[in-house]
Formats: structure tokens, sequence, C-alpha cells
């Protein structure tokens, strides 16, 4: 990682020169190398390139490199720690691991409201989030293309409100279902007396087509197997 930092420390200055998005008199921006790490594993690797290359003698140990990178390890914080930090690094971190989705609207109405004045960071972090949650739900989560905070906020509203239509209608169709078993097995047990456990079991695993099926046999049948039968 401290090769890799280094690495890209002079790639993001080349690309300012490049621009000319210099200091006065050609002076390079101060830059704060920093590495996130969500890993279970404590963190080894140096966080120096310096430690890295061994020392030696005379005129060459003047010009040995050196950069060291900030490592911040969110496993270190709580999310209570975090929420009481007004900074865009602790908000980097919540936004990993989001408690749901209420919390993650929330999250993104503070950084909105932190970063006003500010469209370019909004954007960024507006891009930045839909990454994150994309690769989080392993592209299943269908997001537009967006260019700001308020533009995210409102798509993932939209689709959470989707998710719990779904989600109460599902739990609707699964109520129906349960009751339709239920109203079955009462009119088997009132028809031919208590259910051997394997009918029991299959009404319960059935679908709500078998059910329906079952039940339309009921008052015609005159064995328990004719129920059943395929």
């Amino acid at each position: 990682m401290a090769v890799r930092m280094m690495v890209y420390v002079g790639l993001l200055y080349q690309d300012l020169i490049r621009r000319g998005e210099v200091l006065n008199k050609k002076h390079l921006p101060p830059v704060l190398p920093i590495v996130l790490y969500n890993g279970d594993q404590k963190w080894t690797a140096a966080t120096d390139i310096a430690e890295l290359i061994p020392k030696v003698p005379g005129l060459v140990s003047d010009y040995l490199p050196q950069l060291k990178y900030l490592l911040i390890d969110e496993n270190q914080y709580t999310e209570a720690d975090l929420a009481g930090l007004k900074n865009l690094v602790a908000a980097v971190i919540r936004f990993e691991h989001p408690a749901n989705g209420a919390a993650l609207i929330k999250l993104i109405e503070l950084l909105n409201e932190w970063l006003d004045g500010k469209p370019e960071l909004k954007r960024i972090f507006a891009i930045w989030i839909r990454a994150v949650l994309l690769r989080q739900s392993k592209h299943t989560l269908v997001l537009p293309k967006v260019n700001d905070l308020k533009e995210l906020k409102m798509s993932l509203a939209e689709r959470f409100d989707e998710w719990a239509k779904e989600y109460e209608q599902k739990g609707i169709e699964k109520g129906i279902e349960k009751g339709e078993a239920l109203l079955l097995q009462r009119l088997l047990v009132r028809r031919f007396g208590a259910l051997p456990n394997e009918v029991v079991n299959r009404i319960a695993t059935a679908t709500s087509e078998q059910i329906e099926t079952w039940g339309d046999r009921v008052l015609d049948a005159v064995t328990l197997d004719e129920i059943f039968r395929p």
C-alpha cells in the first residue's frame, strides 16, 4: 500500500501539472494520503515507503524516498463515535455500513448540508455513494446515474418505497396462503378426522394453486386419498 500511495500521489501531481492547476511560483499543493481500512484482520502493512527500504550508508541514504499515509481503521469506531463527528471521513465510514434505508437517506441529507456551496464535492460524493450501493448489492439495485446528492436521495427514496410496497404485498399474499391452508386443514379434519403428519406437512408446504385444487375436492371426495390424487 505504501508503494501504491506514492504512485497515486505522483500521478495526481502529474495531472495537476498537465492541467495547469498548480500554486503560485509553480508550487504543488499539499496532499494528505489517507487509507480507509474496513477489513477484519489487524492492519500490519507499512505506512511509510521508507519502512520498506533497508538503510544504507553513504550518499544513497540521503536520497531514499519517504512518503507516509494516514491509516484510518474503520473497525476502531462505533456508530455512536462516528455520529458525533461532523467530518467527511466519518461520513464515508458510515456510508459503508448504514443501519437501514432510513439511516442512509438521513446521511445523504446531512452530507448535503455539510457540503452546501460546494457543488463539485456534492457531485463526487453522489457518484461515489451510488457506486458503493451498487457494489454492496452486487448490482441487483437499480439506480439511475446521478450528479447531485438531492438526485441520489430522491432515487433511493423512490426505490425504498417500491421495496416497502413489494414487502407489504408479499406479506399479504403470504398471510392469505396461510389462511387458506389452515381452512383446508380444518375442513379435512371435519370430513375425515385427525390428519396424518405427512398430510399436515404437505398442506403446510403447498402452493396456493395446490391448496385451491385440494379445496375444490373436499365436498365430493369420499376418501382422503382422493383429495390429493395427481
